[in-house]
């Protein structure tokens, strides 16, 4: 029974649930037939690692219209704003102590937002490099889909063996949770974006309530894609033009990384972690496990099932230019996955919550999606 429930599953999965493995659309680097002025806001806390190489790369854009970036320098220790130098583009404002109630990002946006005046902004990470071809592609690529929020998922770091086991599993997980088609339908219901690129219309931001109407949410580019969406179409992708610089050298690293928000995509809920636990096992655990059970049509939907969840992996693989092989792992990484969101869980309900850049989200804040 539960071979042939997984292979159901699978089925819908891999046929009918908006083509998520795809690893598409992929915005080409094409020339806008406009060029608005645009403000690029960088939220950037304790980032004097990275800071220098992203400012540089976002001063370098080869755009034909007007652009500054504004580096919100969100009460930063180790000397963010210096590194990241002096140009007549590159205006560094000093962040105002944190509102209760507002996620550290969110109310460094804010002030980004109330500091800038372009009708196009351009939200990107203290630790994402550009090509200098890639705010021309986003105009582009806003202008041809007709959206009023476009954003990417750019190209993770992926050179140590945690970041090469985990890191497009966390890519391809993303996908199957809010399929790339799915989002960019008007249609659908399914909203999401990549916080690291999100070209956003000043004017649909302000019609959709502004970033103070998500201020305490703590995964904030999901959203701000549910806010903008009944406002106006979105749109999401991969970059080929941009990518992260921020290291993830062991494998506790990236278990940090996941637990930070697991529970919070969760809404806090035991209810839906113990849903999630079981849909895990059910999709990632339960093949392997009738793959090694002796009566044949158990073993037979166990094969079919994982065959369908290999093949899926793939395109995301060949994105980061992995060894097909790695979809052998995917039952171990889905167990390191779940592992890291059961901890998640633990550390809300024994207090901890949720914890970045030192500082702590003890309770669950009002979030909208």
């Amino acid at each position: 029974m539960l071979a042939l429930l997984a292979l159901t599953v699978w089925l819908y999965l891999y046929f009918a649930h908006g083509r998520f493995w795809v690893s598409a659309p992929e915005l080409p680097a094409d020339t806008p037939t406009q060029t608005p002025p645009v403000d690029i806001i960088v939220p950037a806390r304790d980032e004097a690692a990275t800071i220098a190489p992203v400012i540089g790369s976002l001063l370098a854009q080869d755009y034909a219209g007007a652009f500054q970036v504004l580096l919100v320098d969100d009460e930063s220790t180790d000397g963010t704003a210096q590194r990241a130098g002096t140009a007549a583009r590159l205006r560094i404002l000093r962040g105002q102590p944190k509102p209760a109630g507002w996620s550290g990002k969110l109310w460094a946006l804010q002030q980004g937002v109330a500091a800038s005046s372009a009708p196009w902004l351009l939200f990107t990470d203290a630790d994402i490099v550009h090509d200098s071809r890639h705010l021309g592609a986003l105009m582009a690529g806003a202008q041809r889909h007709g959206v009023g929020l476009l954003s990417e998922m750019v190209r993770l770091n992926c050179s140590s063996l945690a970041e090469r086991a985990l890191v497009p599993a966390f890519v391809y997980f993303f996908q199957m949770l809010y399929p790339f088609a799915r989002v960019n339908d008007p249609r659908s219901g399914v909203a999401a974006a990549a916080g690291g690129t999100v070209l956003i219309e000043r004017a649909i931001l302000a019609r959709s309530g502004g970033i103070a109407a998500i201020r305490g949410a703590l995964i904030d580019d999901v959203a701000l894609a549910a806010l903008v969406k009944p406002a106006a179409p979105i749109f999401l992708g991969h970059s080929a033009l941009a990518a992260s610089i921020r290291p993830y050298p062991h494998f506790r690293d990236l278990w940090q990384m996941i637990a930070r928000t697991a529970f919070t995509q969760l809404r806090y809920s035991a209810l839906l972690l113990a849903g999630t636990v079981a849909a895990l096992t059910l999709v990632w655990l339960v093949p392997v496990a009738c793959m090694l059970d002796g009566r044949e049509l158990s073993r037979e939907c166990g094969l079919l099932a994982f065959g369908l969840a290999a093949m899926s992996y793939q395109p995301t693989l060949r994105r980061y230019r992995r060894s097909p092989l790695w979809a052998l792992a995917l039952p171990l990484i889905a167990l390191f996955y779940m592992a890291a969101t059961i901890d998640s869980a633990r550390s809300y309900w024994f207090g901890r919550g949720s914890r970045w850049k030192s500082r702590a989200y003890e309770r669950a804040p009002d979030q909208r999606r």
